[in-house]
């Protein structure tokens, strides 16, 4: 095991180590300026009315009369929020005033600490505002009310809600899209603009610790740091230039090492790439705003293949997207109450943003983002999604009218979060029928953490029991899979082929390979390597399937299971989690042999 943690060391990156290693004792040490900084933010008027009322705009009302969490659970209540109440468990925090340092991210007892940020992430601030612009005066008073309720349970730096830089990043960008809607962006509150000011003091100091993590809280608070350092100086604040400069730095920074030339992201994620991808479309809206110099021009491809990565992924009919790699319930940028799976919103602001053209035509609530930000929908659009491998990140998209198949296979410049090697996706007409797992929950226990990132949480091939990378702790894996053989995708006589393979620690082969055309979608699974079996696994959508023969039916289309050695088939229960936190129980399919061979998947379809 020492091996495997010396090789993942080294993957990982000796500087980002450094930098860890560095943050962590310079907080238990005290010699990081993070442990010496003070703020106070005195009560008081945080935004103004609108000089004028928008022309009638559709909001998002998930927070009208009511709370709305992770974009699926709803307290029915319009009272300011507990901000030290975890609303997945009801426990409050023990000790809410002490400095954050000393604040565990795991207490067994509080359950899962992102049930505790979620309120003071401020998405409400953004529903809110957007009824004030609309001259609702009511909704101006409950924003203020809400905003000095925060800042007397939450004063700088005491409590869990300034214990993680990103928190304090995602709520300094909201406040920033606040203003744009309320035309406050050059005028803001003194209350307001110290309100950023000490949430720029905390995240600066440890900005080195979020880069090292090589995913979202970099860019996130490269983001917070670039918006409220020129948004400080905008209001006549010098001391927002140095901030203005870091986030500036950090933000090129990290789109040219986290974003690969395919447009893969760091994390492996689609709710993660929105997230990062919501993220610079808020710095570039911002910096139109203040009529800003532009970013260099690397930032802008790199954000151009960002955002055709994910609108390669998004179902048009749906506007729903695999649920790949981990999902921690993210959405940054909600000004549309379309559902928390519908990732249209974000590519069409992406895509107007960094291509100057639409990815939809049509009109829909996907456009609203735009509207609310004053931004012009343009009338050329990007291209038509078609089928394509992406390497760098090991993804391959096989495509035709009806269908949509994702294969990921392994290609680890980052750290892997799930073992999912060779998982495979399958769409129908925007349907999700062969499905991910997703996450569940951080820290709800070991057997959640071992289920939904384990193989047997993914459309893929187990063997002996063991999964295919083994976990060295919450959030890493060692012994990062390497693909060992790989045929180029083609397209021809309305065929899309693809093929892949991958050998693990223990000597144990698989090799799929997808034929997609206008009927059918074929797959062959070969293995080989193992010692007592190789169980294949098709997670399928919720229905009545039943089990005749080698076929699995819910009454419109069929699945057929064969293979050249004897195997056993089965349907059994199994569990997704499309939103976080929330679980639900799907049919599996479950094909085991115990000697090498090969098993032929056909799913039938009716178009």
């Amino acid at each position: 095991m020492m091996r495997v943690k010396i090789k993942t060391a080294i993957a990982l990156g000796l500087l980002n180590l450094g930098r860890v290693l560095f943050y962590r004792l310079g907080v238990k040490l005290g010699f990081n300026s993070v442990k010496k900084i003070t703020a106070k933010i005195e009560p008081g008027v945080f935004f103004n009315g609108r000089d004028s009322i928008r022309s009638p705009l559709i909001p998002n009302s998930q927070w009208l009369n009511q709370q709305c969490y992770f974009g699926w659970l709803i307290k029915a209540s319009s009272e300011i929020p507990n901000w030290h109440q975890n609303v997945l468990t009801g426990v409050s925090v023990k000790a809410p005033m002490d400095p954050w340092w000393k604040i565990s991210d795991f207490e067994s007892e509080l359950g899962d600490i992102k049930g505790v940020w979620e309120a003071s992430r401020f998405d409400w601030v953004l529903g809110f505002s957007q009824q004030v612009a609309l001259g609702d005066k009511s909704h101006l008073d409950t924003l203020n009310q809400w905003l000095n309720d925060w800042v007397i349970h939450n004063p700088p730096y005491f409590g869990v809600n300034w214990k993680c830089g990103q928190e304090a990043a995602i709520r300094v960008m909201h406040l920033a899209i606040a203003v744009i809607i309320l035309d406050q962006t050059t005028k803001t509150s003194r209350t307001l603009l110290s309100f950023i000011k000490a949430h720029l003091a905390r995240i600066s100091p440890t900005i080195s610790y979020a880069v090292a993590q090589n995913n979202n809280h970099g860019t996130s608070e490269a983001a917070a740091l670039y918006i409220g350092g020129s948004w400080l100086l905008a209001n006549g604040d010098k001391d927002g230039a140095k901030w203005f400069k870091q986030g500036q730095k950090w933000l090129k920074n990290r789109a040219i090492c986290l974003i690969e030339d395919d447009g893969s992201f760091s994390q492996y994620s689609v709710t993660y790439h929105r997230v990062m991808l919501d993220t610079y479309s808020m710095v570039e809206v911002w910096r139109n705003s203040l009529s800003l110099k532009p970013l260099d021009e690397v930032v802008y491809t790199k954000l151009q293949l960002a955002t055709h990565w994910l609108f390669n992924m998004t179902q048009f009919e749906t506007g729903d997207a695999p649920n790949l790699g981990a999902n921690d319930g993210a959405r940054l940028l909600p000004l549309t109450g379309t559902d928390y799976r519908d990732f249209r919103p974000s590519v069409q602001l992406a895509s107007v943003l960094f291509f100057k053209k639409s990815a939809y035509a049509q009109q829909g609530d996907w456009d609203f983002p735009l509207y609310w930000l004053n931004i012009v929908k343009p009338k050329l659009c990007i291209e038509e999604s078609i089928s394509l491998d992406m390497p760098k990140g090991g993804y391959a998209i096989l495509r035709n009218q009806y269908a949509f198949v994702l294969l990921n296979y392994p290609k680890f410049r980052f750290r892997p979060s799930q073992c999912d090697a060779l998982h495979l996706d399958f769409w129908l007409q925007g349907e999700n029928i062969l499905r991910d797992s997703g996450t569940y929950s951080y820290n709800a226990g070991q057997k959640y953490i071992d289920y939904y990132a384990g193989s047997q949480s993914h459309n893929t091939v187990q063997f002996d029991n063991h999964q295919q990378m083994p976990r060295l702790s919450r959030f890493l894996l060692g012994d990062w899979l390497k693909t060992r053989f790989k045929k180029d995708l083609r397209s021809y006589d309305s065929k899309v082929e693809f093929s892949v393979a991958y050998k693990d620690k223990f000597k144990c082969q698989h090799q799929r390979s997808i034929v997609l055309t206008n009927q059918s979608l074929v797959v062959a699974d070969k293995v080989k390597g193992f010692n007592n079996k190789a169980i294949l696994r098709w997670r399928l959508k919720p229905g009545d399937w039943l089990l005749k023969g080698q076929e699995f039916t819910e009454g419109n289309h069929i699945v057929s299971i064969s293979s050249d050695v004897k195997m056993r088939i089965e349907l059994v229960k199994g569990h997704e989690s499309r939103y976080y936190y929330k679980e639900n129980i799907i049919p599996v399919i479950e094909i085991e042999i115990n000697q090498p061979g090969t098993i032929t998947t056909e799913y039938v379809f009716k178009k």
